[in-house]
């Protein structure tokens, strides 16, 4: 049999999981990221300074899960749990709301610390081979071929592999070349808010608030929330109409907007800190994407962001793109042994089955990954506005009272989303 291999565009969370799936189906791989290698020391900054925080709950643990449950336990370890959101009124009154009436929470894990373990791991397959500071210059499908720059030696190279996955981003040049071979349906869409940065360090030896929340502070058009981090700090960042940073021009203006909406967060930020952040780091623009179908034939096939980039009011951008993962796997298993091979190793699938595989995934996963971006973009107004409106309030008590007496009948919303693997269309209908 001849050796399946795939070009895998893209190193970042997804890809390095990606990498890990093919390897494991017995699939020769081939990474290429056009970034260095954030394993490294001196380039480890690259991924510090990425924004926003990440929130990893059911859907990612059940991708990690699947490659390998020690994979799950180590990513566990880092994890903090955040079983609620601690709501921060102007007066400095703090409110716990919980997310599930069972306990059950979301986690904050450091980008860092996430993609060096899935890098690790990629590189423990012997038939992975990773490339950095590799840049996609462009893609033959038909003829199986990519063609990459080194950025080191500025020359280019040919690779060719029998399926390309780009999980290169919001802004793919995979998904980029397959629309002009494929009749894609794409939408990138830009909403009037950015967001910027800031941090808020330890207060002897101890985190400022309390670490096992998702703190918020809802000021209707805008919000800051804050995150937990292992070495005790928070990172903290404001979102609100860009109109709003433009009229911020100075650090005198910048500490009066944070004393009239933010006076506690400001209070345990420090004003010099704050101050200075907010003219040192950048403004990040919130974008979503998305495109239909996410596969080529059976030579290119596009996963998380590359697909279905989001706004990350939901938490479920990483979590979204990991299960992109899982569920391909699983199709292309169930696909091979549909034929009576009992197999997990997707390498022997036939071109013919793997155009199967691939067409399954497109048409199942688009309109699963269509859900949650407009989920995610909704939260936003529940977050920033709702979470202190009275009928907000009185709702979710109703729902976790109901959820308790009948908990596989009434499911409220956010439960469907985080702690479940229910698809994204099932929760919507089930919501509704």
């Amino acid at each position: 049999m001849t050796e399946r291999s795939v070009i895998v565009v893209g190193g970042g969370l997804v890809g390095s999981l990606t990498a890990c799936y093919f390897a494991k189906r017995g699939w020769k791989v081939d990474l290429y990221e056009k970034r260095q290698d954030v394993r490294q020391p001196e380039h480890s900054h690259l991924v510090e300074r990425r924004s926003i925080n990440l929130a990893i709950s059911e859907r990612g643990f059940s991708a990690l899960r699947r490659l390998d449950a020690s994979l799950e336990a180590r990513v566990r370890e880092l994890a903090i749990p955040m079983h609620g959101r601690m709501i921060h009124a102007l007066d400095g009154k703090q409110t716990s709301q919980a997310y599930d009436v069972f306990g059950k929470h979301i986690n904050s894990v450091g980008r860092n610390a996430l993609i060096k373990i899935l890098l690790d791991a990629a590189d423990s397959y012997a038939q992975v081979t990773l490339h950095f500071r590799h840049e996609l210059v462009d893609v033959d499908f038909d003829s199986r071929r990519a063609t990459l720059r080194n950025a080191d030696t500025g020359q280019q190279l040919d690779s060719h592999a029998d399926l390309v996955v780009g999980a290169d981003g919001a802004y793919s040049r995979v998904r980029q070349r397959m629309m002009t071979k494929v009749m894609m349906n794409y939408s990138q869409t830009y909403i009037e808010h950015g967001y910027c940065e800031f941090s808020m360090a330890p207060i002897n030896g101890e985190f400022a608030m309390s670490p096992n929340h998702l703190h918020i502070w809802p000021r209707g058009s805008f919000m800051l929330i804050a995150l937990p981090n292992p070495d005790k700090t928070f990172t903290c960042t404001l979102f609100m109409p860009w109109r709003h940073f433009d009229q911020i021009k100075t650090s005198d203006e910048a500490v009066g907007f944070f004393r009239a909406n933010f006076p506690d967060a400001l209070s345990l930020m420090g004003e010099e800190t704050m101050c200075a952040e907010y003219a040192m780091n950048p403004r990040g623009s919130l974008v979503y994407v998305k495109c239909t179908p996410h596969t080529y034939k059976n030579r290119a096939v596009i996963l998380g962001d590359a697909a279905h980039a989001m706004v990350p009011f939901y938490g479920q951008g990483m979590n979204c793109g990991f299960e992109d993962v899982e569920k391909l796997d699983e199709i292309m298993i169930s696909t091979l042994q549909a034929t009576g091979v009992e197999s997990t190793e997707t390498a022997r699938l036939t071109d013919e089955q793997l155009l199967s595989a691939l067409d399954e995934y497109s048409a199942t996963r688009a309109a699963d990954t269509d859900a949650i971006v407009d989920l995610a973009l909704d939260n936003y107004v529940e977050m920033r506005a709702r979470v202190v409106s009275y009928s907000y309030i009185l709702r979710k008590q109703l729902e976790g009272v109901l959820h308790r007496l009948f908990p596989s009948v009434v499911i409220p919303l956010y439960t469907m989303v985080s702690f479940t693997s229910i698809p994204y269309t099932a929760v919507i209908r089930q919501w509704n």
